[in-house]
């Protein structure tokens, strides 16, 4: 480490050697894991050129990594992990004439393409990944997607790479005349080396033939093992004279992309862009019995010349039901499938899709291919491919200690090949013993095939290593190639020598030791690799059972413990987009682009503190107290994340647990009781809310307690809801039907006004509104990990509603932090006696949102009722209702008027988050969260534009981010509305 230390001096960039970083960039969406040594983030071509020459001064092993979403254990190793994906991420510029962009290797790939987009045009290549994948990452791999049937991969669209050779120096790639070609030969200095190191040794014709013969079939679009040397030898100098006009020219850039950083170090990419194909498009979803039929239909449908063919079994689109955001998105599916076919239509019009589309199922039709079919277009093509591209998070959903794994995933055979070949493949399983799921990219040869196993046993650790020799041996005899896009890494370099043959795996190993002599970049990837069952993220031989039997206040019985809850987190990153894509997950991510505040750092902290604990307390540590600090506990990992990994529920388990042997701060002690405390001062509310508005009072109280200076605090209203109900609440007469309204800790005590305006509206309408005694939703002990608690409190309430709440008679409320807890936390909170009578109260417990459009689509409700008065009204959803409910509720709630029009800001959380931006230590990131789109939305709004926003933290945020005051939706509609009560 005192090494490191003299690092630090040298370069502009941070460099983190602590033991929690180490652990968050020990793995990545592979199953392995090594301790680097640390962690570099450069800040420019210059910091890793010295960093570079430090390496061979002081013999450390670099590794290249960008968004770390690499299957094959690429950015895995114990040396300097180097991410460009903080500093390095910038576009530098975009030349339309010329048609090309130049990049740093931190720019995620859709980003890029959002800023292209403005200009007709696109970076062409995509992977499952792209809304965070970076290029530099792509580059690495020579990633493609679904759309590589029509624009190839990576590797086809890189012009030029500026990079840092093994010796420090800086150099550029690019095309080469053969005389450009022949002075780079004759340079003395080592870039002359490398040239005139690969001349020699490719420009032997027996050498040529012998990379010819043992490199996969020339056919198939998806190529990406080993180095790419079958590229070179097509090109100027290489070919004959007679071929020399029209061979492309020297470009080592065909080489380095696919070279998984094992080559030079790359700090700017110029990339080809391409204009956006034609706007009209459609997907059909076809429905197969068995995959084979699908194999079989995909065969038949690539001469109609569809954009992209992807497939999806029945395995995932079974695990994608306990998904949230992913079960919404079945919405295609007709029958049950074995699988399904997504194939994409691009043309210049309708009328050419539409024919296409009749003409591809009449063919499937007559051969009896296909059960169903759907013709999906619009948004809903995006919730389409959503479901597509979440496959391999999906799959981490199975149950138990065998999950689908990388091994044979990335194997690309002939499409006219692939049904001969998946009959043995699937003999081969058989003789393992093994499921399989199978998903992505038929259309150029490719399944991720995804087979279970336990890498947790020992006996199946040698399986797994056994079954990938036999896999690669049967790719072998298809002609086929062992990576098709996600690279060799350590999972596939081992069988390199049975896919090209020893002769070719040589020549791998001189092109490395040309490159790198000192082997300082990413070493033991594609050459020299490990065993691929070594270094696995389990050590098999240490599992201690007892970490997964830990008791737990929540139930964590649906993933065999709270440590299983904590593995399903594979390592994809889909937490690591950004805010401009309008997700929600991660919020605080979003604001620091810091990997320690993604859902995926916090994961691998949890995961990796809890098995390693020698504590008795195995939640007893200050570095998971550190990851979990910035969870603003907003859900949308529940919702967002495929793998479900849920770390609302999880931080509150730990904060439990911590607290255990920790004292809980006054901070914490009086947020988790605010509900008394504003409960006890409603008699005294106007003294209360002097001591709150005061500056200098408030200053002294909010200081002495750990709140934010700058933040105002919420008062109190001059009576109860309960106390105002007692007087106002009125049965109509012929009531539609009768509502208990949820008088929650915020609406009874800070937020009256928008309940009696909920009650009012309802009554008007023509519902009987009834309210019982109220009580805690417990959502501020949960936040506090004070579950014991909000056990209390969880039982009090099922056994309060459960009696009286059915289909016919629901429990609705205005704050979405209180209501959804009886559809989330109360399920997994109570004991097992509460568990039926939770689950049914949970299935009629609405946000009013959610009711009164409900309640408007049967017609119970009318237009009629409410002004035609124009408005426009900018809406700010609650992040508890985007994740366990759904925002258009609200949206279609507040447009019954007939001209009113809401707009929703796309945004993640507000910021608030509860409890979370009052305190003082997250004051700065709860306002940076508010900046990425909500304040600037807000800011931006006409006067005239009405502010909404469901829940009261959410409202808060926005009046001292913006001094916009935001109105319930309940309140805006509650003013709409001008008749008196519908008989």
């Amino acid at each position: 480490m005192n090494t490191l230390n003299e690092l630090k001096k040298i370069i502009s960039g941070e460099i983190l050697t602590d033991f929690a970083t180490r652990i968050r960039y020990s793995t990545d969406a592979s199953v392995y894991k090594e301790m680097p040594l640390g962690v570099v983030f450069p800040k420019d071509d210059e910091d890793i050129s010295k960093l570079v020459r430090f390496a061979n001064d002081h013999q450390l092993a670099l590794i290249p990594r960008a968004a770390g979403t690499s299957l094959a254990g690429q950015v895995v190793g114990n040396g300097l992990v180097v991410d460009t994906s903080r500093y390095m991420n910038k576009i530098l510029s975009i030349n339309l004439k010329e048609e090309y962009a130049i990049v740093q290797p931190g720019v995620v790939r859709d980003e890029l393409n959002m800023a292209l987009a403005k200009e007709g045009y696109f970076f062409a290549p995509e992977t499952a990944t792209s809304n965070r994948c970076c290029i530099g990452g792509m580059c690495g791999n020579n990633s493609c997607g679904a759309n590589s049937l029509v624009y190839g991969s990576t590797r086809h669209h890189i012009l030029a790479l500026d990079t840092v050779l093994s010796d420090g120096s800086q150099i550029r790639f690019s095309d080469l005349t053969q005389e450009q070609f022949k002075n780079k030969c004759a340079q003395q200095d080592f870039e002359g080396k490398i040239y005139q190191s690969i001349y020699q040794l490719l420009e032997d014709k027996s050498t040529q033939e012998e990379i010819r013969k043992g490199f996969p079939d020339k056919k198939i679009r998806r190529r990406s093992m080993g180095y790419a040397i079958d590229e070179l030898i097509e090109m100027q100098p290489f070919v004959d004279e007679k071929d020399k006009q029209s061979a492309p020219l020297f470009n080592f850039c065909s080489l380095l992309v696919g070279s998984e950083g094992t080559l030079a170090f790359t700090t700017k990419i110029k990339v080809k862009i391409t204009p956006l194909p034609y706007p009209h498009k459609k997907l059909l979803t076809l429905e197969f019995r068995k995959i084979e039929d699908a194999l079989e239909a995909n065969i038949q449908i690539l001469p109609f010349k569809p954009f992209a063919i992807e497939l999806i079994d029945k395995t995932i689109l079974d695990l994608a039901k306990q998904n949230i955001t992913q079960n919404k998105n079945r919405f295609f599916l007709k029958g049950d499938p074995e699988a399904i076919l997504v194939v994409e239509i691009i043309e210049e019009n309708e009328q050419a899709i539409d024919q296409k589309i009749e003409a591809v199922c009449q063919l499937l039709n007559k051969q009896e291919l296909i059960d169903n079919h759907c013709v999906v277009s619009g948004k809903d093509m995006a919730r389409v491919w959503a479901l597509r591209k979440a496959g391999l998070g999906i799959m981490s959903n199975v149950k138990g200690d065998s999950k689908p794994v990388t091994v044979v995933e990335d194997i690309a055979i002939s499409p006219e090949k692939y049904p001969a070949y998946f009959k043995e493949f699937k003999a081969l399983l058989e003789k393992y013993d093994l499921h399989c799921a199978y998903y992505a990219h038929i259309s150029t040869g490719e399944l991720h095939n995804k087979p279970l196993f336990n890498l947790k046993d020992k006996n199946e650790v040698l399986k797994f290593r056994k079954f990938a020799g036999d896999a690669a041996l049967l790719v072998k005899k298809y002609g086929g190639s062992l990576s098709g896009e996600h690279g060799d890494g350590r999972l596939r370099g081992e069988f390199l020598p049975i896919m090209v043959g020893e002769f070719n795996y040589q020549l791998f190993i001189q092109v490395k030791n040309i490159f790198d002599p000192n082997h300082l970049l990413n070493i033991g990837k594609i050459v020299n690799t490990p065993a691929m069952n070594a270094s696995l993220r389990y050590d098999a031989e240490n599992i201690d059972e007892r970490k997964y039997h830990l008791e737990t206040i929540f139930d964590f019985s649906d993933t065999d413990g709270i440590l299983r809850a904590i593995e399903k987190c594979n390592g994809s990153g889909d937490c690591k987009k950004s805010h401009k894509f309008g997700a929600s997950m991660c919020p605080s991510f979003m604001a620091t682009r810091d990997e320690k505040n993604s859902t995926r750092g916090r994961a691998n902290i949890l995961r990796e503190m809890i098995t390693h604990s020698q504590r008795d307390n195995s939640f007893n540590h200050k570095e998971i107290y550190d990851a979990l600090d910035l969870c603003l506990a907003c859900k949308a990992c529940k919702s967002e994340c495929p793998s479900n990994v849920d770390i609302t529920k999880i931080r509150a388990e730990f904060l439990y647990h911590y607290y255990q042997q920790h004292p809980l701060p006054l901070r914490s002690w009086i947020i988790a009781n605010y509900p008394y405390f504003n409960k006890w001062c409603m008699p005294i509310s106007g003294l209360y809310n002097f001591i709150c508005t005061n500056q200098f009072i408030s200053f002294l109280f909010k200081k002495t307690i750990g709140f934010a200076t700058e933040r105002s605090l919420p008062t109190l209203a001059k009576c109860s809801l309960t106390r105002w109900a007692k007087k106002n609440l009125r049965k109509p007469e012929n009531p539609i039907r009768c509502v208990y309204f949820f008088n929650d800790e915020f609406t009874n005590t800070n937020d009256v006004s928008i309940g009696i305006a909920a009650i009012e509206l309802l009554q008007k309408l023509g519902y009987e509104v009834r309210l019982l005694p109220n009580q805690f939703s417990g959502r501020t002990y949960l936040s506090k990990g004070r579950l014991k608690k909000a056990k209390k409190i969880a039982h009090y309430n099922i056994n309060l509603f459960a009696p009286i709440i059915d289909d016919k008679t629901p429990l609705i409320g205005i704050e979405p932090s209180g209501i959804l807890s009886f559809r989330d936390e109360y399920l997994d909170l109570c004991d097992e006696q509460y568990k039926e009578s939770a689950k049914k109260l949970a299935k009629n417990c609405f946000l009013i949102d959610e009711f009164i459009a409900h309640e408007f689509e049967n017609q119970h409700i009318k237009s009629s009722s409410f002004t035609k008065e124009p408005a426009e009204i900018l809406f700010h959803a609650h992040c508890y209702q985007k994740a366990l409910s759904d925002s258009n509720t609200s949206i279609k709630m507040m447009q019954i008027p007939e001209n009113y029009k809401v707009k929703e800001i796309k945004d993640c959380c507000c910021g608030m988050a509860g409890a979370f931006g009052y305190e003082k230590n997250h004051f700065e990131l709860s306002m940076e969260v508010g900046n990425l789109t909500l304040f600037p939305a807000v800011k931006e709004a006409e006067d005239s534009v009405m502010i909404a926003a469901t829940g009261t933290s959410c409202r808060h945020q926005i009046k001292d981010g913006t001094q916009r005051k935001a109105l319930h939706p309940v309140e805006i509609l509650r003013s709409a509305l001008i008749e008196t009560p519908q008989k």
